[in-house]
């Protein structure tokens, strides 16, 4: 396996890098952003260990930039101790998990191994379809230049819709995902949302993005209609 470890502090890093050789990773170092950008777009990396606080181009540009790349090799971030807000931050911009500075050796090494374990998916921090795009951590949904002003519940299902584009979902399905357990209403409430939905984000723009698929359910058109 191979890590990218993206540290400026030299001590640290090379403690990492020692370590992670110890128990048989290939480890590479880079010092800034920018170089930790440029390795991880030319080396398929299987993890990388990413610190917040880097020259050039901090851990955040850096997360945001790889993912947007479409690089989703796994990101372990790590944290200022008492970073609540710069936790919430990494997760946001596509990292898979963080660790708390100080940090225990042994728990560096069992996260990345969980984080090799679950493999490389896509999970991006921004979701697209066509000109479509919706930022569920930034609360903002826009087509095109177009902002558009969505309720919460409106932008749960518009979530789960883009994020299996050219799926088809049953009624049961986004009220699974998208309604909690006490809820016993009808599930004609799935197409009231659906018809809120289609009043913001297709009609005013002339476009039929959610289908109805007879006797199935709904699907959001790849390309976003």
């Amino acid at each position: 396996m191979r890590v990218l470890v993206v540290e400026d502090q030299s001590r640290l890093a090379e403690a990492i890098r020692r370590g992670l050789v110890a128990e048989g990773f290939a480890v590479d170092v880079a010092s800034d952003g920018e170089r930790g950008v440029n390795l991880a777009q030319t080396i398929p990396y299987d993890a990388i260990i990413l610190d917040i606080l880097l020259p050039i181009l901090n851990g955040f540009e850096v997360c945001r930039t790889l993912r947007q790349a479409k690089i989703w090799t796994p990101i372990l971030m790590l944290t200022a101790l008492t970073g609540e807000a710069d936790e919430v931050k990494a997760l946001d911009t596509g990292a898979d998990d963080f660790l708390a500075k100080p940090f225990s050796y042994s728990v560096l090494v069992a996260r990345l191994r969980a984080l090799l374990r679950r493999g490389v998916r896509e999970r991006p921090s921004v979701l697209r379809a066509g000109d479509l795009c919706l930022d569920p951590a930034a609360h903002v949904c826009m087509r095109g230049d177009q902002v558009i002003e969505l309720t919460p519940r409106e932008m749960a299902m518009l979530d789960l819709l883009m994020r299996h584009a050219g799926q088809v979902l049953s009624k049961a399905d986004i009220l699974d995902h998208v309604w909690d357990i006490d809820y016993d209403g009808d599930d004609n409430i799935v197409e009231v949302y659906v018809r809120y939905l289609r009043r913001k984000i297709d009609l005013p723009f002339g476009r039929q993005g959610i289908e109805t698929v007879r006797g199935a359910g709904y699907r959001l058109a790849v390309d976003g209609g």
